[in-house]
């Protein structure tokens, strides 16, 4: 059993939380976060806490009441109808229904949030089975998510910053059923490189074009670009800046994602903003002008380049985004979650865990040997 505790929020909000679970009223919501929007409310767990009982931000209160007892137990529902603030004990009087409401959470956030990386050696889950998937639980957990909020169960404001996260599977980003299978010239585009092939995210050769004056790697925000598009890996972002006859041009290449198809909408290619920091006459450096390019997909990465003005005498900064998603203000640096999230993701399709795999998860550990 479990301590929740009954509150008011802001006006029109009550909120039935255990202690430090997240809520979806939070400031910025983390990556490991799982939303799922139901009849009269949200609900929310953490990816990482086993933890069966959610967080409730309940804006119909009446609404709720059908399955708040289900999730809550007998005690937090009389006290919700009540009105009545307290800490309770949370025992859910019907366990199966509470499971599915988490694992349809999770199958959500999968179909958003999942690290397909071969650079990691993770592979893509099927768009298909997380979408059939999706549909039995949302009938298994009619009681509290009806048919429309089911199928977009974890969409949240992707501007405001407030809900960091986005509609989940693919075909939301028009890169199922309206894009076929093959590639412009019939090549198909169902397998890509090992993670060996990317041992330092598509570095490349040295230059023809002049002296290479500075290149280097990283990783990218994975709240400013849908999923199937980047590969998820920390470096899968390089660069290079080179200078010939008195021009300096940066050259920027993100390897694609396992189960990136070659059609991808105009509306959803990646660019990169370029940031550099230019020489003063005074003791410090100033910034320079940001130059944005679009990238092309080009084999198994996405490229592009641009003149950048003088000699940058410190490394650029490289922000690889797909313009109108995400956040305007993205929060602080998440290498340390998006790692935790893709050690996690390991973890599902080569261990034993307690909590039973989705059949997108089995199928892609069945063939991630082959990856």
């Amino acid at each position: 059993m479990t301590v929740v505790h009954l509150r008011r929020a802001e006006p029109g909000l009550l909120v039935i939380a255990p202690e430090r679970t997240p809520l979806v009223t939070d400031a910025a919501p983390g990556l490991d976060v799982l939303v799922l929007e139901v009849v009269g409310g949200h609900l929310s767990w953490s990816l990482f806490d086993d933890e069966s009982v959610p967080a409730a931000v309940l804006d119909d209160v009446d609404a709720a009441q059908d399955w708040v007892w289900a999730v809550y137990g007998e005690e937090v529902a009389s006290a919700l109808a009540d009105n009545r603030p307290a800490a309770l004990t949370a025992a859910p009087a019907r366990r199966a229904p509470a499971a599915a409401l988490r694992r349809l959470a999770y199958a959500h956030w999968a179909s958003r949030w999942w690290p397909a990386s071969t650079i990691d050696g993770i592979p893509a889950l099927d768009p298909r089975l997380l979408v059939e998937e999706i549909g039995m639980l949302t009938a298994q957990c009619e009681m509290a998510v009806d048919g429309d909020d089911g199928e977009h169960g974890t969409e949240r404001d992707a501007g405001s910053g407030n809900r960091g996260s986005m509609p989940g599977t693919q075909e939301d980003f028009g890169l199922s059923d309206s894009t076929d299978e093959r590639g412009p010239l019939g090549e198909s585009t169902g397998s890509r490189g090992r993670a060996q092939d990317y041992a330092l995210a598509a570095g490349g050769a040295d230059s023809s074009d002049g002296l290479i004056v500075a290149r280097g790697s990283g990783g990218w925000d994975w709240r400013r670009c849908p999923p199937g598009i980047l590969d998820a890996g920390e470096h899968a972002v390089s660069w290079q800046v080179s200078r010939a006859a008195g021009v300096s041009t940066v050259r920027v290449s993100v390897v694609a994602a396992p189960d990136c198809r070659r059609l991808v909408p105009e509306h959803l290619r990646p660019h990169a903003r370029v940031r550099v920091r230019l020489p003063a006459d005074t003791e410090h450096d100033r910034p320079g002008p940001d130059v944005e390019m679009p990238l092309h997909l080009r084999g198994d990465a996405w490229t592009g380049s641009a003149r950048i003005p003088g000699t940058p005498e410190n490394s650029p900064e490289i922000t690889v985004f797909v313009p109108g998603v995400g956040p305007a203000d993205p929060p602080q640096d998440e290498s340390a979650a998006r790692e935790r999230i893709r050690r996690f993701a390991r973890a599902r399709l080569t261990e034993h865990t307690g909590d039973q795999r989705l059949s997108a998860e089995t199928a892609a550990a069945e063939t991630d040997e082959d990856f």
